[in-house]
């Protein structure tokens, strides 16, 4: 971390003691400090671009109280010395202070899992507010809900990169993945996370489940959100867990969870995700402008996203089974 930075923290909270600064994991739009400060541990997010809005912020800060209240665990927002939960710094850096927890990834093998995940996201969004914007304004963000048009992989530089033939292959079932996409209802939007992928639902030493990185609150459907967790958590390219998909989804309706998956739209936010990232991470590794070290970040990020694009032969058996579950209820 750079000393001027550390500066900067240590004048808006107040840290009087020997702070000990150690990296902890990265993402799409920051990398996490872990910060000892005394006896307290923090983590400290430090946001790589524009930094949210106040309305963002809040509106993360309402939906994290709700969820807490509903019982889910996640690590507590730390304002500073002026009660501010956003910082940010001389030359743009965006900064947001939680409290430190010891966790570890989520065991996808025990057997309670899927269940316990699907009671995680029911009561997520039975906290949730409904809503009809973007949280700083303007209307539902397409990243959710619009997939990248058909040029925008024409103009993909792949020649030489170790993932080009992956990438060749998976584009032969964008179009009928793309079918699927629709604009979400206005009225079925509720104040989701957007992000519940298995890097930011981690578990405690006793096993319960804890979501950070509450970044992307935003408008979403409930149905189109339990959707992308099923796939998330249990499907790659190449399989796809059917029986724990069953129990997540199970336990999920039986929890309260008020979104269905009825029909293919309800994929719509799965697969906008999923090829927008794509094509970001595309677009970053070609960019000599880009700083080295998110250009490597891309360059695995692509190997990944190749990895759990679904195919449309999941989408159907996935819809199947839901439809299954629901009409035997």
């Amino acid at each position: 971390m750079r000393e001027e930075l550390l500066a900067h923290l240590r004048a808006a909270f107040g840290w009087q003691e020997d702070v000990a600064v150690s990296p902890g994991p990265r993402g799409a739009l920051g990398r996490i400090w872990r910060l000892d400060v005394g006896a307290a541990s923090y983590a400290l997010k430090e946001g790589f671009a524009e930094p949210p809005a106040q309305e963002q912020v809040a509106a993360e800060l309402e939906l994290s109280q709700r969820a807490r209240d509903a019982g889910v665990r996640l690590p507590g927002s730390r304002a500073d010395r002026d009660g501010r939960y956003l910082l940010t710094t001389a030359d743009g850096t965006w900064l947001r202070c939680y409290d430190w927890l010891d966790l570890r990834p989520v065991d996808l093998a025990a057997a309670g899992t899927p269940a316990q995940l699907g009671v995680l996201l029911a009561r997520l969004h039975r906290s949730a507010p409904s809503v009809t914007a973007e949280c700083a304004g303007g209307p539902p963000a397409a990243w959710y809900h619009r997939a990248p048009s058909p040029s925008a992989w024409a103009e993909c530089a792949t020649s030489g990169r170790p993932w080009a033939a992956a990438l060749t292959e998976r584009l032969t079932s964008v179009p009928a993945l793309v079918a699927v996409v629709e604009p979400v209802d206005p009225a079925e939007l509720v104040l989701c996370h957007r992000d519940l992928h298995p890097e930011n639902v981690l578990a405690d030493g006793t096993g319960r489940l804890t979501v950070v990185d509450w970044d992307d609150v935003g408008p979403a459907s409930p149905s189109r959100e339990v959707a992308a967790a099923l796939f998330d958590w249990y499907a790659d390219a190449r399989t796809a867990s059917l029986d724990a998909m069953a129990s997540m989804y199970d336990a999920y309706v039986q929890e309260g969870g008020p979104g269905r998956v009825r029909r293919p739209a309800d994929f719509s936010m799965l697969v906008a995700t999923r090829l927008n990232f794509l094509r970001l991470q595309l677009r970053i590794a070609a960019d000599a402008t880009a700083e080295r070290h998110h250009r490597d970040w891309a360059e695995r990020e692509i190997d990944e996203a190749l990895s759990i694009l679904p195919s449309p032969r999941q989408l159907d058996d996935v819809l199947a089974l839901t439809r299954r579950r629901d009409s035997a209820r």
